[in-house]
C-alpha cells in the first residue's frame, strides 16, 4: 500500500499529477485545488490511497491524513467510487462534511457537483452512526472515568476535554487540532453539553481555522 508521495511534479494535467521521486514517476489523481497549486519543478507531498483492482491500479492524493481517511469513509458508501468520494473531499473542509454528517444536513452534500439527494441521502444514512460511533467509541473509556470521578464528586457528568479530544482523533484530527478545537468548544458550549453536541461545536472552531 502506497500511503504517500513525495517528490518533484513533472507534469500537471487536468485530473491527475505526476510526482517524480526516486526514479520513478507516479500518476497521482486529485482535487482542482491541489492540481491549481501545483507546479512543474517544486516539491510536493500528497497522502495516497491506492486503489488495487483485477483490471487497473491508481493512486488518490491528499493534502492530509484527515482527507484521504475521510475519502475511505465514503467509498464504504453504496454507489461511491473514487471518483466520487474525491470530488466530494476536493469540494468541501472535512469538518464541514463530517458536521453536515452528523447534523443530517442534505444541502452540504447536494451542493458539491455529481451528488444528487438520493446519493446525498445515502451518505447521510449510511456514514452519520459511523462518524458518531467514532466518536463516541473514542471516548467511551474516557466517559467511564470521567462519569465515576463526576459521581465521587458530584458533578455534572457533561462531556469532558479529555473525551472531546478523543472523539475528534478518532475522526482523523491530530493531538493539537483536538486539544485546541475541544477548548474552544468547551468554552463556547454550555454547562452539562452532551458529547456529540461538543464535538459538533468543536468541527465548527476546526472550519474557522
Amino acid at each position: 500500500m502506497i500511503v504517500s508521495v513525495e517528490g518533484i511534479v513533472a507534469d500537471v494535467t487536468a485530473d491527475s499529477v505526476s510526482i517524480e521521486t526516486g526514479g520513478i514517476g507516479y500518476q497521482v489523481f486529485a482535487a482542482p485545488a491541489i492540481l491549481a497549486a501545483a507546479t512543474p519543478g517544486a516539491k510536493l507531498k500528497l497522502h495516497t490511497y491506492h486503489v488495487v483492482r483485477e483490471d487497473q491500479q491508481a493512486l488518490y492524493g491528499f493534502r492530509s491524513p484527515e482527507e484521504r481517511g475521510f475519502f475511505t469513509l465514503l467509498l464504504s458508501v453504496t454507489g461511491v467510487g473514487p471518483k466520487v468520494g474525491l470530488a466530494i473531499v476536493g469540494n468541501r473542509p472535512v469538518a464541514e462534511l463530517q458536521l453536515a454528517i452528523l447534523a443530517r444536513d442534505q444541502a452540504v452534500l447536494v451542493a458539491i457537483p455529481g451528488v444528487g439527494k438520493k446519493l446525498a441521502d445515502r451518505i447521510l444514512l449510511e456514514l452519520r452512526e459511523k462518524v458518531a460511533a467514532a466518536g463516541t467509541a473514542a471516548g467511551a473509556a474516557a466517559a467511564g472515568a470521567a462519569g465515576r470521578a463526576a459521581g465521587a464528586a458530584g458533578g455534572t457528568g457533561e462531556a469532558t476535554e479529555g473525551e472531546v479530544v478523543g472523539a475528534l482523533q478518532a475522526l482523523g484530527y491530530t493531538l493539537a487540532e483536538a486539544r485546541q478545537a475541544s477548548r474552544l468548544a468547551i468554552a463556547e458550549t454550555g454547562v452539562g453539553t452532551t458529547l456529540e453536541d461538543r464535538v459538533k461545536a468543536a468541527l465548527r472552531t476546526l472550519l474557522r481555522d
